[in-house]
């Protein structure tokens, strides 16, 4: 279903004079910020660890996902719909979206939100997953809703398989994420997943091109059995391309990373590659050389059995130190790991240490270093972002190494 040019409810204040809300999306006082960052000196650790910056951002509601977009502007979903945030932390606009939980942006600076709408399919109203896609989400000009994808109709597979009720209504889009080339990425889950079907299964990866047409599924990857190359209750998808733009260039690898919540998954955070056939086409496979465990490297691993509970989300840092962070809801921590799949930071030069060290943190309650059902990560700059859920707050980490 395409939904043309439609004006969102928002709230806010707008400046005609600037193409970004409030001003330019750089500003010398965030900059002071991070360098400064109201750091407080007892919570730097003696060694090599995460920092807080404070004061945390308290002004959202429930956030379920933060993304720092292209433009450099914060997009957080919360209670509210999206919330969308300069550098400094403070609000510019709220865009109302019923059921939002996950949020992300294309390198044309257009916004994805997952939510939900209410839809007649044979006289009867459903309430269906979706993903809106905006535009002028961040600029003064009125944000627009230029495109609906509405499971299940989205899915080309459907086209000749009729709408199912109930199952369809139970399905759920857990995910969001854009390549290089602006393909956007839809984790999907629900409970019809029928090998033999024609029709994909509910648990999958949906792939959009740019204009929003269904360009295929994660072909390969097995969504009832639980192994190195499976989608089971997927929580979260991430791709290796990052904002910011850099002159450097940014990664055009068509891998990704998900994460699997369902209680049978033993490897909840996998790294799927993708493999092109000449004559069977393209399919997407498990990337076996993370479980060769290197423990004069590392003393944590990625792809350590049962290492995770209940991820809740997944990002890859868009600079050269190309980091994986997970953030865990139900062992209320974050954890980060390198390409390798070794947890932990890499070692200050000339300390002497060459093992990687561990800088995953966390544990119940409302510390700066705890969390409360953490439910969103991303990275921007530098700055780990948060979104601590039941905690009400946005919490924001620097390395210790990145102070000096």
């Amino acid at each position: 279903m395409r939904n043309s040019f439609l004006i969102l409810v928002v709230t806010g204040i707008f400046f005609s004079s600037c193409d970004f809300l409030f001003g330019s999306k750089k500003d010398k006082t965030t900059a002071e910020i991070f360098e400064q960052g109201k750091i407080d000196p007892n919570l730097i650790p003696s060694q090599v660890g995460y920092v807080p910056l404070l004061p945390f951002w308290n002004n959202v509601s429930h956030p379920q996902d933060v993304f720092v977009g292209y433009d450099e502007m914060v997009y957080i979903v919360d209670d509210d719909g999206l919330e969308i945030f300069d550098l400094k932390g403070e609000k510019q606009r709220t865009i109302a979206i019923d059921g939002a939980t996950d949020v992300t942006q294309d390198r044309r600076l257009h916004t994805y939100v997952t939510g939900r709408v209410n839809k007649m399919v044979g006289g009867t109203s459903y309430n269906l997953a979706a993903v809106f896609h905006i535009v002028n989400a961040s600029t003064v000009g009125s944000p627009l809703i230029i495109d609906t994808l509405i499971q299940p109709f989205s899915d080309v597979s459907r086209n000749n398989t009729a709408f199912r009720g109930a199952q369809d209504e139970a399905v759920q889009f857990t995910g969001l994420a854009t390549r290089a080339d602006n393909t956007l990425l839809v984790a999907r889950t629900g409970p019809t997943n029928d090998l033999n079907s024609v029709a994909r299964p509910d648990n999958t990866i949906l792939f959009f091109d740019e204009d929003g047409n269904n360009a295929g599924y994660s072909i390969g990857l097995n969504p009832v059995t639980s192994s190195l190359k499976s989608v089971l209750g997927l929580s979260a998808v991430a791709t290796f391309a990052a904002p910011p733009q850099s002159m450097s260039g940014i990664s055009t690898s068509h891998d990704f990373l998900i994460l699997q919540s369902d209680a049978a998954a033993q490897f909840k955070a996998l790294w799927i590659k993708e493999s092109y056939d000449p004559d069977a086409g393209i399919s997407y496979m498990e990337n076996s050389s993370l479980t060769s465990f290197d423990q004069t490297k590392a003393d944590g691993f990625l792809y350590e059995a049962n290492r995770f509970s209940n991820p809740s989300d997944i990002c890859v840092s868009g600079d050269a130190s190309q980091y994986i962070f997970i953030v865990d809801a139900a062992k209320d921590s974050f954890y980060q790991f390198t390409q390798k799949g070794y947890e932990g930071v890499n070692a200050p030069a000339n300390s002497g240490i060459t093992k990687q060290v561990l800088a995953s943190f966390g544990g119940s309650g409302a510390g700066p270093f705890q969390f409360n059902a953490p439910s969103g990560v991303c990275y921007f700059r530098k700055v780990i972002y948060v979104a601590d859920k039941n905690n009400n707050r946005i919490g924001r980490y620097v390395l210790s190494t990145d102070l000096e």
